[in-house]
């Protein structure tokens, strides 16, 4: 056997080792037991010594789950939206972005490891956090298209604050944004405009800081899609895309 082979099958079991913490941890989150190095090493039958050697810390444990948690998720998101034809740009991002919520309020113990969990301060994987997310390059994405086919209107670049026009002509969120000509970034602060108006209603929802009945009638979360449509030039759609909404948020 060659030392290529040898090496090929090491990094086969290292990737099923990974694959196999990723499991036990989504399956203790899911039973709503605490996720910690000696939990995950207890079922994956090893010693939590022996765990170390492919998480050096409970935050490198977190960044393992949460990026793929996240990348799990998102293909139901993506999944959501292929209902809809691919020319249907403002559905797709209506479809998605109900999906999100509705695995948000179903698996609040990931969506809470995935987005409120802090970012880590080191200026190399603080970047990979807030680039690398699978979810959001998917909204980002979608946003875009709407921008290509509709032409919504940007904020100019020099109308923004300093601070704001150097994060987006620099931005550190999850989007391909090299593309986007210097005279157009204020697409990116659309962008970000929309997470957080998405992020910001959903969070509230799942962490129960919002009257339940809206909770379960999504009231709340329409309004803000509906709020935020003008931004993107889909307010049109939006008589048309909210009973969508709606029939998915009824099925739970």
């Amino acid at each position: 056997m060659t030392t290529t082979d040898q090496r090929t099958r090491r990094e086969r079991q290292r990737e099923a080792t990974y694959d196999e913490i990723v499991r036990v941890s989504r399956a203790l989150l899911g039973e709503g037991t605490e996720l910690s190095l000696r939990a995950v090493a207890a079922g994956m039958g090893m010693t939590a010594p022996a765990l170390y050697r492919y998480v050096a810390s409970y935050q490198d444990l977190v960044d393992l789950v949460a990026l793929e948690v996240d990348r799990a998720a998102t293909e139901t998101f993506a999944a959501a939206a292929d209902t809809l034809p691919v020319d249907d740009v403002a559905g797709r991002l209506a479809m998605s972005t109900t999906e999100f919520r509705m695995w948000a309020l179903t698996a609040p113990r990931e969506f809470g490891l995935v987005f409120a969990n802090p970012v880590a301060d080191t200026s190399c994987s603080r970047r990979e956090a807030l680039t690398l997310s699978a979810s959001g390059h998917l909204f980002t994405d979608q946003m875009r298209a709407i921008w290509e086919r509709r032409g919504f209107p940007v904020p100019p670049v020099e109308s923004l604050p300093s601070t704001a026009r150097a994060a987006v002509l620099d931005p550190l969120i999850p989007a391909e944004t090299e593309s986007i000509a210097a005279a157009d970034r204020g697409l990116v602060w659309v962008y970000m405009q929309g997470w957080t108006q998405l992020y910001g209603v959903v969070a509230l929802e799942v962490f129960g800081h919002m009257d339940p009945r809206l909770i379960e009638s999504g009231d709340m979360f329409v309004d803000v899609m509906r709020r935020f449509a003008p931004t993107i030039g889909i307010t049109d759609e939006m008589d048309r895309l909210e009973p969508l909404m709606r029939a998915r948020i009824a099925r739970g």
